[in-house]
C-alpha cells in the first residue's frame, strides 16, 4: 500500500525533498543547497546540472531517513523557482548555458522594447507587464547571446524550459518535456485565456515553438512519465501557486504571503482572471486533472529574506539569519530608519527596473539595531504594498486575515510587525512547508491520496495567529514614511 507522496521543492537558493504520509504530516525532509553564480552586477545565474544533482540526493537522502522503498512512494509532485530557465540540448541532456535566474535583470532592453512597441497588448494577452522577472525574454538573451544556446535553437536541437521542465524531463525514463499551465503563466509566452502557447507573443520575442514544452494541468492521472524506480510524476506547481494549494486557499477571496528569499502573495480570484490595473499579475492559481484551471492575482516582491543575507554575509551583522529577530529587538523602533531593498529593481506593484536599494533617514542616532529593525519592516511593508493594490483592483473584498508560510514566519517579530502595518490577523498554519504540501497535494490527488478538496481543507491546521496592535493613524503615518523612502530609490539607473 501507497505510504508516501513525495514533494520536490526546488528553490532559489537550496533544493529539498519531503516525503509526507497520508495524514499531509513530513516524515522526511532532506535539503542541500547549490551555487549562485554573480557574473556581473544584475546577473544572477545557477548551474541546472548542480540542481539536478542535487534533487537526486536529497531525494535518496529523504527516502533513507524515512526507511521508503520506490514502492512505498506513490507519486512524485514538484514546486519549483518558477521564472529561471534553462535550455539544454536534447540529445546528450547538458545545458547549454547556465540557467538565468528569476532575479536576473540583464533583459532589461528586450523588456523596454516590448513595453514601448506592445506593453498594453503584452499584458492583454499574457496577464503580465514586460519584465524582466519573466521567462521568455530570458530565451530570447539567451539564443541571441549564448552560441551554444543560439546554435541549438537553430539547428532544432535545443529544448527550454523552467525548473520544474528540466527536473521532470530527467526524472523520467521517457525525458518528458512538458510544463505546467502555472509555470507557462510566467513566461510572456502563454495566452492567459487559452492557456497556450501564443503565437504573436514566440513571433515578437523570436522563439521557435519547436524548443519549448507541452503545457499541461497541475495535476495529471496520466503521469508525464514514470521515473527509472516505477515511480509516476505527476504533480506540478510553481513554488508560490503550491504554497497557495498547500494552504488550502481554494475559495475566491482567500490568500497567502509566503515569506522566503522574496516575497509572494496570492489572492484566488476563481475561474476568470482578473486583470490588474495595480501593478499586479494576472497568473494561474492551479488547474486539477480536466476541472476548470483557477486564476490569481499575485503581488510579486524580489528582496526579502535575500535582504537579511545580505547584512549577515555583506555587513557581517550575525553570523545566522535567525540573529536578525534579537538584533531587531534591541531597539524600540526603527529610529527613523527605512531599508528600500530594491537590489535587482521594483517588482510589484511598482514594476520599476530603474530603482537600486536605499537607505535613508540616518543620523548619528541609528546603529545595526535600527538597521536589522529596518530590514524586517521593509518585508512588512512591501506586503503591504501588494496587498493595498489588490484591494484597489478587486472592489469590494476586504482582507479579514492573512495566511503566512516561508522560512521568515519564524520571526515572531516580523510577523507581529505585519499584523500591526496591516490591521488584520496574521496565521501560521501548523505545517509550514506549504510550498511543498501543495506539491504533494497535486500528485496526491492524480493517484486518490486525497480524494477532493474538502480532503484537503479538513488538512489545514492553525498554528499561531498574532493580532494587531497598532491604530489606523499609526499604521498610515509609518507607511507613508515608507512611500517617501520608496520614491528615493526610483530613476537611479538611466
Amino acid at each position: 500500500m501507497t505510504r508516501f507522496i513525495a514533494a520536490i521543492d526546488q528553490g532559489t537558493t537550496s533544493t529539498r525533498c519531503i516525503l509526507f504520509d497520508r495524514s499531509s504530516t513530513p516524515v522526511a525532509v532532506a535539503q542541500k543547497e547549490h551555487r549562485q553564480i554573480f557574473p556581473q552586477p544584475g546577473w544572477v545565474e545557477h548551474d541546472a546540472s548542480e540542481i539536478w544533482q542535487r534533487t537526486q540526493e536529497v531525494m535518496r537522502d529523504a527516502f533513507a531517513m524515512a526507511g521508503a522503498q520506490p514502492g512505498d512512494v506513490g507519486a512524485i509532485g514538484i514546486a519549483n523557482q518558477r521564472e529561471t530557465s534553462v535550455v539544454w540540448d536534447k540529445r546528450s541532456g547538458k545545458p547549454l548555458c547556465n540557467a538565468i535566474v528569476w532575479q536576473d535583470t540583464r533583459t532589461k532592453a528586450i523588456c523596454d522594447a516590448l513595453e514601448r512597441d506592445y506593453g498594453a497588448d503584452v499584458r492583454e494577452r499574457t496577464g503580465l507587464p514586460p519584465a524582466t522577472y519573466f521567462s521568455g525574454p530570458k530565451l530570447r538573451w539567451m539564443i541571441e547571446n549564448a552560441p551554444a544556446a543560439s546554435g541549438g535553437a537553430t539547428r532544432g536541437a535545443a529544448l527550454f524550459g523552467t525548473i520544474d521542465s528540466w527536473l521532470i524531463w530527467n526524472l523520467t525514463r521517457e525525458h518528458a518535456h512538458v510544463t505546467d499551465v502555472t509555470n507557462a503563466s510566467r513566461t510572456l509566452l502563454m495566452n492567459i485565456e487559452t492557456r497556450q502557447w501564443d503565437d504573436v507573443m514566440l513571433d515578437r520575442l523570436k522563439i521557435p515553438r519547436a524548443m519549448l514544452p507541452t503545457i499541461t494541468p497541475s495535476s495529471s492521472k496520466t503521469p508525464w512519465g514514470m521515473t527509472r524506480d516505477g515511480i509516476p510524476v505527476c504533480g506540478n506547481l510553481g513554488d508560490q501557486q503550491a504554497a497557495l494549494v498547500g494552504q488550502a486557499c481554494f475559495n475566491p477571496g482567500e490568500s497567502k504571503n509566503t515569506y522566503g528569499t522574496g516575497c509572494f502573495l496570492l489572492l484566488n480570484t476563481g475561474t476568470k482572471p482578473v486583470r490588474s490595473n495595480a501593478g499586479l499579475l494576472t497568473t494561474v492559481a492551479y488547474q486539477f486533472g480536466d476541472e476548470p484551471a483557477v486564476y490569481a492575482l499575485e503581488g510579486s516582491v524580489a528582496v526579502t529574506g535575500a535582504l537579511v543575507q545580505w547584512l549577515r554575509d555583506n555587513l557581517g551583522f550575525f553570523s545566522s539569519a535567525a540573529a536578525v529577530e534579537d538584533l531587531a529587538k534591541s531597539v524600540p523602533d526603527n529610529g527613523g530608519v527605512f531599508i528600500v531593498p530594491a537590489f535587482s529593481g521594483l517588482f510589484a506593484p511598482y514594476w520599476r527596473s530603474d530603482a537600486r536599494g536605499a537607505i535613508v533617514g540616518l543620523t548619528c542616532h541609528a546603529h545595526r539595531g535600527h538597521l536589522a529593525r529596518a530590514a524586517l519592516e521593509a518585508t512588512a511593508f512591501q506586503t503591504r504594498d501588494v496587498i493595498d493594490a489588490m484591494l484597489r483592483d478587486c472592489a469590494g473584498t476586504n482582507l479579514s486575515i492573512l495566511k503566512v508560510d516561508g522560512g521568515m514566519t519564524a520571526n515572531d517579530l516580523l510577523m507581529q510587525t505585519q499584523a500591526d502595518f496591516l490591521g488584520v490577523p496574521v496565521v501560521r498554519p501548523k505545517v509550514t512547508e506549504t510550498t511543498a504540501l501543495g506539491a504533494a497535494y497535486a500528485a496526491g490527488l492524480a493517484i486518490g491520496f486525497g480524494k477532493n478538496l474538502d480532503d484537503l481543507r479538513a488538512n489545514w491546521r492553525e498554528d499561531r495567529t498574532w493580532q494587531p496592535r497598532s491604530t489606523q493613524a499609526e499604521r498610515d503615518a509609518s507607511h507613508k514614511q515608507w512611500l517617501k523612502a520608496v520614491d528615493r530609490t526610483l530613476n537611479w539607473v538611466e
